[in-house]
């Protein structure tokens, strides 16, 4: 008989360098009957700090789900003074969604998200533009219709932060949202908004990008998703991907190319998040696999 999975617990780690560590997060779980499903651990040796990502089997645990994080953190955090996050493998965060007028991202996340390869709730897309209204509507997925201006900046982001409290929203994606955050609505969301951009060696800035690469002739192209900071696009890069191209490829082809990467990077980042997959310290990632 094949085995119905059981809830896990998810411990994300960071913490200086020590020994004994490893012996004391196990231990913990071990004491309390607890299985390790998955374990994987990294250090920085630039930094002397020590990376860990902990998964184990709640069947039997002997310390109840609300009271794990008060008896981990007087057992274990606090002798190694460790910054650490636990999470239950059932939570299923709630994802909003930013869009302008490129469908492309879109599609994908619903699409993933339909076919139950996604384990989030979403609720809610946010745009600028009514132009993909009709893709929600067709998902039963909240449209909320917010058009930018100069003038109307600080007022319109006042309400999309109002939403995001309303429908009780985790984390935002920016599946290619051509709008600027400010510093104050980034704040509210830490670690929180992730975005998508082309990459281009070397950059191509502007309102045309794959036209400026296409007169360079680039052999390469590709994909950023990174969570936003104040300083933009420079905030932990979570997933990175190319494609090469070459001098048969026209602007067209280029574009083409540049969204079907982006897809599967945007994809992939999100996978990582809500699977809980990413640590950050000093503006850098640690990607357990």
């Amino acid at each position: 008989m094949k085995r119905k999975h059981s809830k896990q617990a998810i411990l994300l780690i960071h913490c200086s360098d020590k020994k004994g560590i490893v012996l004391a997060v196990t231990e913990f779980i071990y004491k309390n009957n607890g299985n390790i499903t998955y374990l994987d651990q990294h250090v920085d040796t630039e930094s002397q700090r020590f990376f860990m990502r902990l998964e184990w089997d709640l069947d039997g645990f002997q310390i109840p789900e609300d009271k794990i994080q008060e008896y981990f953190s007087i057992l274990v955090g606090k002798k190694f003074e460790m910054t650490w996050t636990l999470y239950f493998s059932d939570d299923k965060p709630r994802m909003a969604i930013f869009v302008s007028r490129r469908a492309h991202c879109l599609y994908d996340i619903i699409g993933n998200y339909s076919a139950g390869e996604l384990s989030v709730e979403i609720p809610l897309i946010i745009s600028n533009h009514q132009l993909l209204e009709p893709i929600a509507q067709k998902f039963n997925i909240d449209y909320l219709y917010l058009p930018i201006t100069r003038e109307n900046k600080v007022d319109q982001e006042t309400k999309q932060l109002d939403l995001l409290k309303k429908y009780k929203i985790d984390f935002v994606v920016l599946a290619r949202y051509m709008q600027i955050l400010s510093p104050d609505f980034v704040a509210q969301y830490e670690n929180r908004i992730i975005n998508i951009h082309h990459s281009f060696l070397p950059a191509f800035p502007g309102a045309r990008p794959y036209l400026s690469a296409y007169n360079r002739g680039v052999k390469i192209i590709g994909a950023t998703s990174h969570y936003v900071t104040a300083e933009l696009d420079a905030g932990p890069i979570i997933e990175q991907d190319v494609v090469r191209v070459s001098h048969v490829d026209s602007v067209h082809d280029l574009e083409r190319k540049g969204r079907d990467l982006e897809k599967v990077v945007l994809s992939r980042a999100i996978w990582l998040h809500v699977h809980r997959k990413i640590l950050i310290y000093n503006n850098r990632t640690v990607i357990f696999s």
